[in-house]
């Protein structure tokens, strides 16, 4: 996409519009940005960074040459701001968010008769930590971008916002609102509330000494990781989404009622397969070939040892193979630490499977 002569606002330069803020700069450093924040000393922060080049005391005229406004304050609060924000843009302007629930701001937008005018968003990324301090421009590269077009947006400009989303290295995926909401509600809001239940559970069940506490490891840490997120900001989601949460909560209250009934009553042969069905299935996230995107990943065993990950990956360059994503495996499924590594297409894939066995090193297929 080109980028010449582009001006972008925010409205909001929290974890999510700070990092796209920042990842645009990263990308074209003469993209003018133009944003506006409850907390004035982030503004000043972002300024003096070089994140943003136009401060807002308030949302007024300064937002009148944006091609693109970025609504990213919590829901309930873009709604509020939305009327005031399309008194201060031009006509062909698309106003577009970051929400992580969708049906209360389309139907805003359809209430304010700015349908022409919408897009909205919601990069599937994110932290435990929230704020501008928190933001990198790194944070959206790799992960899908979930699009929801209202009724009446042209799609040309759909099209030229999905080619934004790719230019700043995200995965656009479009969908009618309604469906995202049902579907972040079983792979997003549901699970924060259940790690949030099982840390409550724990509290709840420990000794004076808490000793649950004390020796709760991996497993513990890596399924409740997500409940530290910010109190605030998941009451306004649930609140926004509850009729889908509850749905997709009542489903999983049923599974744990039929796996508490094959646990009491010792059925081994279904106990086995309740965690060999589950096992499959979550061996194959990430996997799927997709028709916008394939997938190129591996696990490498690497020794729990220092330099171990600058030694491999000095490995891969020395032969000239790219790195797209490095991570890692916190849930060890191996007996030493493990690597997550993709790569960009599937001959730099082959090509470093070979070399890493090769070497000795042990690989399986994400």
């Amino acid at each position: 996409m080109n980028f010449d002569g582009l001006c972008i606002g925010f409205v909001g330069l929290g974890l999510i519009g700070g990092s796209i803020a920042k990842t645009v700069k990263r990308i074209n450093p003469t993209v003018k940005i133009v944003a506006y924040n409850r907390t004035y000393s982030v503004l000043e922060s972002a300024k003096e960074e070089g994140c943003i080049d136009v401060i807002c005391h308030e949302i007024d005229d300064s937002f009148n040459e944006c091609d693109y406004v970025f609504m990213c304050m919590p829901v309930n609060y873009n709604a509020e701001y939305l009327e005031i924000i399309s008194q201060h843009i031009k006509k062909d302007c698309i106003i577009t968010d970051v929400g992580s629930v969708k049906t209360q701001i389309h139907e805003t937008i359809i209430k304010l008769g700015l349908e022409e005018r919408f897009i909205g968003g919601h990069p599937m990324a994110g932290s435990e930590k929230t704020g501008y301090e928190a933001a990198t421009d790194r944070l959206i590269e790799n992960a899908y971008y979930l699009i929801t077009p209202s009724s009446r947006v042209d799609d040309a400009a759909v099209r030229k916002f999905s080619n934004f989303v790719k230019s700043i290295g995200a995965i656009p995926l479009v969908l009618d609102y309604r469906e995202h909401d049902y579907y972040v509600s079983a792979i997003s809001h549901a699970p924060h509330v259940i790690a949030a239940s099982l840390v409550h559970v724990v509290k709840e069940s420990d000794d004076e000494n808490q000793t649950m506490k004390t020796i709760a490891a991996g497993g513990f840490k890596d399924t409740t990781r997500i409940s530290a997120g910010s109190p605030i900001m998941w009451q306004q989601i649930c609140m926004s989404n509850s009729e889908n949460v509850c749905k997709v909560l009542g489903k999983y209250i049923d599974v744990l009622n039929n796996v508490k009934k094959i646990f009491e009553e010792k059925d081994s042969d279904k106990i086995y397969n309740f965690f060999d069905e589950a096992r499959e299935y979550r061996s194959k996230i990430g996997r799927q070939k997709k028709n916008y995107q394939d997938s190129y990943a591996l696990y490498c065993d690497i020794a729990d040892e220092t330099g171990a990950i600058a030694i491999f990956a000095t490995l891969l360059a020395a032969n000239q193979i790219s790195i797209k994503n490095i991570g890692i495996v916190h849930n060890r499924e191996f007996e030493q630490g493990v690597l997550h590594v993709e790569f960009y297409n599937l001959h730099e894939f082959n090509k470093a499977f070979e070399l890493l066995e090769e070497k000795g090193y042990s690989v399986k297929q994400a």
